[in-house]
C-alpha cells in the first residue's frame, strides 16, 4: 500500500488549496479514505473521511463549510478542497486508509496559511 500526498504550499488567509492523495497497492474503491492533520505541538486530528459510496463523513467542526473531501475511483485518488483558509489551518496534512485491518499513512504535505 502506498499513499502519496501533494498540493500543499504557502497560501494567504482566505485563499484556497486542493490536496491530492494518490493511492496504490490495494483496491481503492473498496476502502474508506481519510485526511488528518497535525500542527506543531498538537496531536494529529481527523479532518474528514469519505466512504466507498462517495459519502463524506466526519468533518472536523473546525473545517465544516470550508473543506470538502472527494474521491475519484478511476484515478485512485482522494482530494481535499480547502477554501477560506485560516492561519490555524497550518499543519502537515496526511492521507490515511485502513486495509485488511492495517492502517496506512502517507508522508504528508505541508500547508502553511500566512500573510
Amino acid at each position: 500500500v502506498r499513499l502519496v500526498e501533494s498540493g500543499g504550499g504557502l497560501v494567504q488567509p482566505g485563499g484556497s488549496l486542493r490536496l491530492s492523495c494518490a493511492a496504490s497497492g490495494f483496491t481503492f474503491s473498496s476502502a474508506d479514505m481519510s485526511w488528518y492533520r497535525q500542527a506543531p505541538g498538537k496531536e494529529r486530528e481527523l479532518v474528514a473521511t469519505i466512504n466507498t459510496f462517495y459519502s463524506p463523513l466526519n468533518y472536523a467542526d473546525s473545517v465544516k463549510g470550508r473543506f470538502t473531501i472527494s474521491r475519484a475511483n478511476d484515478k485512485n485518488t482522494v482530494y481535499l478542497q480547502m477554501n477560506s483558509l485560516k492561519p490555524e489551518d497550518t499543519a502537515m496534512y496526511y492521507c490515511k486508509t485502513t486495509w485488511k485491518i492495517v492502517a496506512y499513512w502517507g508522508q504528508g504535505t505541508q500547508v502553511t496559511v500566512s500573510s
